[in-house]
């Protein structure tokens, strides 16, 4: 069994794939048709199952524990145990992790779009006076 704090390094890097895959894919603009496509699709389906499947592609938090299985599979990642459980408690610690990124991310676009706003009316002010 690998030393924890290897182990928590390995949490914490692969993580970052996990929350950069399931931010873009669910929020980004080249994703955009996709998106929507999958929102009338998860709304319009007549099966709760279709309905469900075309919702995990627009919710980031559904959607990171896709990618963290993914990622679990090509890495085989474990942690603190080395049988099945091992990928158990590595599986929703990935996607807790990985969701922390994200919501670390939101609040830092979300303050860089404040202030690019603030600018703007800075701006707009000193140009009309």
């Amino acid at each position: 069994m690998k030393e924890i704090y290897v182990q928590i390094i390995w949490l914490l890097v692969l993580a970052i794939p996990v929350a950069c895959i399931s931010w873009t894919v669910t929020h980004e603009e080249i994703f955009h048709e996709f998106k929507e496509w999958c929102v009338v699709c998860s709304k319009n389906k007549k099966t709760i199952i279709k309905r469900k499947f075309f919702y995990l592609f627009t919710c980031e938090y559904c959607f990171s524990h896709y990618i963290s299985i993914f990622f679990l599979l090509l890495t085989q990642y474990k942690l603190l145990f080395t049988d099945w459980r091992g990928y158990i408690i590595s599986g929703f610690s990935l996607v807790f992790v990985a969701n922390v990124y994200m919501s670390l991310f939101a609040l830092l676009r979300q303050s860089i779009k404040k202030e690019k706003v603030e600018i703007a009316e800075i701006e707009k002010i000193s140009e009309t006076e």
